[in-house]
């Protein structure tokens, strides 16, 4: 039986809790940590656990732990993990990974020190339209990829950024890029790896109480030619969320939808059925995931620590995600050109080189501690509609 920790009480960790509810026979949480230790016991007794709570997490690193979840801000992540995983606890940490790539360097190297395990959360992935994607993209049946167009669309109240630690490149480390769209971005990665460069913008068009971007757009080049532009945001209503991705021979997204063209004598296109029914036939093959989103990615690192699978997520992919997103905003801020990758010496590798360089659009104007509404929403399912 893992014995595992919770650290941070905030409403994503309502999702870790859930997940590993979902595997009792495997794993139990033992505590629950959280600066303000009210919210922690609250968590605690909203899911009826068997835990108990602390304010301090330093208070866990010398108890008998197998993995922590780090449900905190970003600002924290990499002083948590590093700490955790010296004290010999395997790690699994929210998105974003870090605040910057110097930190994701210390805490991969914390991970390789210790041996233990490092995993970044990338839900995402467990879903069960993004894995037929991508196993349809790897079958090659679409031809090779020229073009993916990724809506990271997300809806936030001017509200939002009230909440203490957001709004902030100090804390936050940035904004919908960072910590919305980095969903997408992991996605785009995981199905095209990472592109050559970047060209990119951003702005803030309705949240006057935050420093960081409420919207953005990059565009990407790859070393063979292929295009892709990701859309940023928590300006957009109805929060439609897709991932479209453009081969030499047919177009495949999620949700899932199929096109497939041949041209007629004049250069016109009509459509190819028999491809398009070749890819329906695979993608309907293809098997469901058992295990969806947090649960998915959880039951892949219980599996993982039991020694009998390997770790799908790990720091170095959640590092490759969060250097794209360095890119964004480098290229956004000095209104240039952007290569990968991004070096050490380069002034965005590090939280200190973000905070001075980056562009601070307005001044955060007020602050709270916690919020009463905790509901959240938590992305697209990619399911087509009907």
């Amino acid at each position: 039986m893992l014995k595992v920790a919770i650290i941070g009480a905030g409403a994503i960790s309502n999702a870790h809790i859930e997940a590993y509810l979902t595997f009792p026979e495997r794993c139990k949480i033992v505590a629950v940590s959280d600066i303000y230790v009210e919210k922690a016991q609250a968590r605690i007794e909203d899911h009826q656990l068997d835990a108990h709570a602390v304010s301090d997490y330093r208070e866990l690193l010398q108890q008998d732990l197998d993995i922590v979840s780090i449900c905190t801000p970003p600002y924290t992540h990499a002083e948590l993990a590093v700490a955790f995983l010296e004290a010999g606890v395997n790690v699994l940490v929210e998105k974003p990974m870090a605040s910057s790539l110097e930190e994701c360097d210390e805490m991969n190297e914390a991970a390789k020190k210790s041996g233990k395990l490092l995993s970044v959360v990338a839900q995402n992935r467990f879903k069960t339209p993004l894995m037929k994607l991508k196993s349809v993209l790897d079958s090659g049946l679409a031809g090779s990829i020229v073009h993916a167009q990724i809506d990271s669309h997300w809806w936030r109240g001017h509200c939002y950024y009230d909440l203490w630690w957001r709004g902030t490149w100090e804390k936050e480390g940035g904004g919908c890029t960072l910590n919305h769209a980095v969903h997408h971005i992991d996605a785009l990665v995981w199905m095209m790896g990472r592109p050559a460069e970047v060209q990119a913008f951003m702005t803030n068009a309705a949240h006057d109480n935050a420093e960081v971007e409420d919207i953005s757009i990059g565009i990407f080049r790859y070393g063979d030619g292929a295009l892709a532009q990701v859309t940023s945001s928590v300006v957009h209503d109805g929060e439609e969320q897709q991932l479209i991705f453009q081969g030499t021979k047919a177009r495949v997204s999620a949700p899932w939808r199929v096109a497939a063209s041949t041209s007629k004598k004049n250069g016109f296109p009509e459509s190819n059925k028999r491809l398009e029914t070749e890819l329906q036939q695979v993608y309907e093959a293809l098997p469901e995931v058992v295990y969806e989103g947090h649960a998915g990615q959880i039951d892949n690192l219980l599996a993982a620590v039991e020694g009998n699978a390997p770790l799908l997520i790990d720091g170095d992919s959640g590092r490759q995600t969060l250097e794209v997103i360095v890119g964004i905003y480098k290229a956004a801020s000095t209104k240039q050109l952007v290569s990968f990758p991004i070096l050490p010496e380069d002034p965005f590798y590090s939280r200190s080189g973000m905070q001075a360089n980056a562009i601070h659009f307005y001044e955060k104007t007020s602050s709270i501690a916690n919020f009463a509404e905790q509901a959240i929403t938590a992305g697209s399912d990619y399911k087509a509609q009907s």
